[in-house]
C-alpha cells in the first residue's frame, strides 16, 4: 500500500522560504506522475507543479520563477523548493502521485505566509 507523509509546512513572513517534503512509502513506478497541489478553504484544489517521468511538466504561473518541484529516487521523496513566499501562497499543500492509473494523495500540510 503507497502512502504520501508530507512535512515542512509552517509560518514564514513574506519573502521567506519553505522545503516540502512528500515521503512515498511503498513501491511506484519510475514514471509516475507527481504533483503538489494547494488548497484555501474559498478556493478549489490549485494544481501548483509537477513532474513526470523525471522532468519537470508543469509549474503555475503565480509561482513560477519562486517554486521548484523535484524528486529524489533515492529517498523516494517530492520536494517543493518554495521562495519569495507571498501571502497569496497562504494555503494547504498537498502532494499527489498517479502510478499508472492509482492516485494517490497526502494529508497536507499548512503554509502560512503573513507579517
Amino acid at each position: 500500500q503507497v502512502q504520501l507523509v508530507e512535512s515542512g509546512g509552517g509560518k514564514v513572513q513574506p519573502g521567506g522560504s519553505l522545503r516540502l517534503s512528500c515521503a512515498i512509502s511503498g513501491s511506484i513506478s519510475t514514471i509516475a506522475f507527481m504533483a503538489w497541489y494547494r488548497q484555501t478553504p474559498r478556493e478549489q484544489r490549485e494544481l501548483v507543479a509537477s513532474i513526470h517521468n523525471h522532468r519537470v511538466a508543469y509549474t503555475a504561473d503565480s509561482v513560477k520563477g519562486r517554486f521548484t518541484i523535484s524528486r529524489d529516487n533515492a529517498k523516494n521523496t517530492i520536494y517543493l523548493e518554495m521562495n519569495s513566499l507571498k501571502p497569496e501562497d497562504t494555503a494547504v499543500y498537498y502532494c499527489y502521485v498517479d502510478d499508472l492509473g492509482d492516485k494517490y494523495w497526502g494529508q497536507g500540510t499548512q503554509v502560512s505566509v503573513s507579517s
